[in-house]
């Protein structure tokens, strides 16, 4: 795992050092409504990847991630995206800090608190939203998700 500049979420290390990356600070594979799946590691703190600094990330962020096979059919089919990330392996959407609370991802997906990914590959920008923030709307993202991987949505 590869840290990607500084973390904007609401847990772990802050600029001055002083924090920590309480139980958020693990990236977790998403598993069939809510079930633990495999490839969960826990990931250094103080790293994420490194948003475009026109685009603030004032709620936090977390970065949700599908296996690049996924990535082109799913960009396109969302109405909104924000900043998304891509490597060879994976591709990573720029959430909201918490977009998991009561949204059981499914496989698989994985969600990184903070945006700390776990992508040797260093994902790069290959989206630049159009919008003020840097954001692509979690319900939407999870809807087409769950449709991709044949998953019926759940709401916890």
């Amino acid at each position: 795992m590869l840290p990607w500049g500084p973390r904007a979420g609401r847990q772990g290390p802050r600029p001055d050092g002083s924090g920590t990356a309480g139980p958020r600070g693990s990236v977790r594979s998403g598993g069939a409504h809510g079930e633990p799946g495999p490839g969960g590691s826990a990931a250094p703190c103080g790293g994420g990847v490194l948003l475009p600094p026109v685009r603030p990330a004032t709620l936090g962020r977390d970065a949700v991630g599908v296996p690049a096979r996924h990535g082109f059919r799913l960009l396109s089919r969302l109405p909104r995206s924000g900043c998304v990330f891509a490597s060879a392996e994976w591709w990573w959407w720029i959430v909201p800090a918490g977009s998991d609370h009561d949204l059981p991802w499914p496989r698989p997906v994985r969600y990184a608190p903070g945006a700390v990914v776990p992508d040797a590959g260093r994902p790069r920008l290959i989206n630049f939203p159009e919008g003020p923030t840097p954001y692509t709307p979690p319900i939407p993202l999870y809807l087409v998700v769950c449709q991709l991987t044949g998953t019926a949505p759940v709401w916890a």
